[in-house]
């Protein structure tokens, strides 16, 4: 379960169309990046991309601090 609700925060979204494809990236989150046929399936590729990098993220980070002196909060 996640920490926060990351579908409230505010990412921002950057589609650049090259050739017949759609490139996307989120500016905030290195690594998120996408491609779609379409600007929609550009937009829905990048949705999932960036909750997978987050879910991931997370995932190292439990394996790398299992210290008692680690604290976990919601920010």
């Amino acid at each position: 379960m996640a920490m926060y609700d990351y579908h409230s925060i505010m990412f921002t979204a950057v589609y650049r169309k090259s050739g017949k494809w759609w490139a996307a990236y989120v500016e905030e989150v290195p690594g998120v990046n996408t491609q779609g046929a379409t600007l929609v399936e550009a937009r829905a590729n990048l949705k999932e991309a960036l909750a997978m990098i987050l879910e991931a993220n997370r995932e190292l980070a439990r394996k790398e601090e299992r210290d008692s002196r680690c604290i976990r909060e919601p920010l």
